[in-house]
């Protein structure tokens, strides 16, 4: 059983008032490039926290500098080789070298205030499963000295907030009522795990080699396997310069990143709002298994129901039907292994699902958000990822179910009348 606690669904604020036992061990993992001035402020900013030094280990990656970065004494410093963007593999790299309890991830020119490392780790060091990001501002700190106090010098050289990023904070009490899209809210420049989490999720993608997605795609990943997200706002941490969202709109080559970014989400992230309209996405948003049919009539109206209502689905059906569904990608046979998914239905033996009926886009679609975590639709069970997960670690429910007895479907006998249903007189 691993240390700690949980609490229902995303219901972090239960921890409220609560400090742990003792403070954690932080590992903070500083990712540089060809940034010494900012290197510099940001480690003496370390090197004023309140959170105790003796419980705090600083390791700065490089990430291919013509130079090393200086760095004083009791700072590791970790480098790699210069073949792009690769923040992703530096922080990896990071973490692999960290002995702490808690990773706290920061870049060279996000600067924490002095309480910054105490309130970040404390939920952490609570919920394991816990993801805390802090509040990045933004202020322009160049030519100041870089030990001066970053809770006074940023206020006076503050400059604008993201509003979509304050807003999605405010409307989601910060990150209290936090939904399958709220992975867009987690920055890794301002971010705090437990180790274990961590190694759990699998760390970030190293095929992100450029500017941005890798901490969504890597908070996607951690929300599907549980993670309580949580915005810590005070738990400041200052970013020299302007948002990159508010710097040069209008120029095409950072319009033309920020499009090849959002269209390789498009196939790691595939719920509704990130994924194609139309367009399917490599990963899986949905995983059907059915599990047994009364004949091949019955396993092709059950199917083809099921994905007229979920068309972004993946299905498994046993392997004597493999050959009924060869021309159709989304269906794969039970011995195949399905590609991870946010829900999974396990269906046990073929029905016919009514196009028009709502309930159970209605389940895939609230699944795993708020305290819901199974529903059981007639002989359907419709399960989250998030439950799944949690249930495993913990060994008893933390999500809610809810029952549909009388949901629109019916089951199946061989003879299904599959010419009534295919031309749409029965």
């Amino acid at each position: 059983m691993v240390n700690g606690r949980s609490v229902p669904g995303n219901q972090w604020d239960r921890l409220d008032g609560i400090e742990p036992e003792q403070p954690p061990a932080v590992s903070v993992i500083v990712v540089h490039y060809e940034q010494q001035a900012e290197l510099d402020r940001t480690l003496a900013a370390l090197g004023r926290q309140t959170h105790p030094a003796g419980r705090t280990e600083v390791i700065v990656v490089d990430d291919g500098s013509a130079q090393p970065p200086r760095v004083p004494a009791g700072v590791r410093l970790l480098r790699q080789a210069d073949e792009g963007f690769r923040a992703a593999a530096a922080r990896n790299l990071g973490a692999s070298a960290a002995s702490g309890d808690v990773l706290c991830f920061l870049d060279a020119d996000t600067v924490p205030e002095p309480e910054y490392l105490s309130r970040m780790a404390r939920l952490p060091a609570l919920a394991p499963e816990a993801v805390v990001v802090g509040r990045r501002r933004h202020a322009d700190l160049a030519g100041l000295p870089v030990d001066a106090p970053v809770e006074q010098a940023g206020p006076a050289a503050e400059l604008p907030e993201p509003q979509w990023l304050r807003d999605g904070y405010r409307l989601s009490r910060d990150l209290l009522d936090a939904d399958d899209r709220s992975y867009r809210y987690v920055i890794s420049a301002a971010l705090a795990c437990s180790h274990w989490f961590f190694e759990r999720v699998g760390g970030f993608d190293e095929s992100f080699r450029a500017y941005g997605g890798e901490d969504w795609e890597w908070a996607y990943r951690a929300w599907r396997a549980g993670a309580l997200l949580a915005h810590a706002a005070d738990a400041v941490a200052w970013h020299d310069g302007p948002d990159w969202a508010g710097r040069d709109l209008d120029d095409p080559a950072r319009r033309a990143r920020k499009d090849a970014e959002t269209l390789l989400l498009t196939d790691h992230i595939p719920v509704a709002g990130s994924r194609g309209r139309g367009v399917r996405s490599a990963g899986a948003d949905v995983v059907v298994r059915l599990a047994a049919a009364p004949s091949p009539a019955a396993a092709y109206v059950c199917v083809d129901s099921l994905l007229a209502v979920l068309p972004a689905a993946v299905v498994c059906v046993p392997p004597d039907y493999a050959d009924l569904f060869a021309a159709d990608q989304r269906v794969l046979t039970a011995d195949a292994e399905p590609p991870p998914s946010r829900v999974v239905i396990d269906v046990p033996s073929a029905v016919r699902v009514d196009p028009v009926a709502k309930e159970l886009r209605e389940a895939v679609a609230t699944v795993g958000v708020g305290t819901l975590g199974t529903v059981l639709l007639g002989p359907l069970r419709i399960d989250s990822a998030r439950a799944r997960s949690r249930r495993t670690t913990w060994g008893f429910e933390l999500f809610e179910t809810r029952v549909h007895p009388d949901a629109a479907l019916t089951p199946l006998a061989a003879d299904p009348g599959l010419a009534g249903y295919l031309g749409g007189w029965s």
